[in-house]
């Protein structure tokens, strides 16, 4: 039973699909399977496990078409971004320093509701996240 308007499904564009899927399974657990059968190659994401109560959206990867160019360092943003709620996003951020991934747009206080930062994963494509604290200012 599904939601009319609501976003139900996310997709990661990447150059080299199964190094987006190990950064993305190191930084955030998440679980990442090819899709056998399928018309095109694909890997199927999990962002929680499949009994899980949590509510959030699953996504896919695929790779990104040779015409199509990666985001160049400091382009605007020219379409949808997901963002993570992450528990910690100091941690997040250490993690992500760790394996390289460059800030797009350092942490900040979004006042009453929650810290938020912009990373670029291993695709160069840009993704939120997002420490609620209504404490943050």
């Amino acid at each position: 039973n599904y939601m009319s308007n609501r976003v139900m499904h996310f997709e990661i564009q990447a150059e080299e699909p199964e190094r987006a899927a190990s950064f993305y399974r190191k930084i955030f657990g998440w679980e990442i399977e090819k899709w056998e059968g399928g018309v095109m190659e694909y890997w199927m994401i999990r962002t929680a496990p499949k009994d899980s109560k949590e509510s959030g959206i699953d996504g896919g990867l695929l790779r990104r078409p040779k015409e199509c160019k990666p985001p160049e360092k400091r382009q605007a943003v020219t379409g949808y971004v997901c963002t993570i709620v992450v528990e910690n996003i100091d941690q997040t951020i250490k993690l992500l320093e760790a394996e390289g991934s460059i800030c797009a747009v350092p942490k900040m206080a979004l006042p009453g509701m929650a810290w938020q930062a912009y990373y670029l994963d291993t695709e160069k494509n840009i993704f939120g996240i997002h420490q609620p604290d209504i404490n943050a200012k």
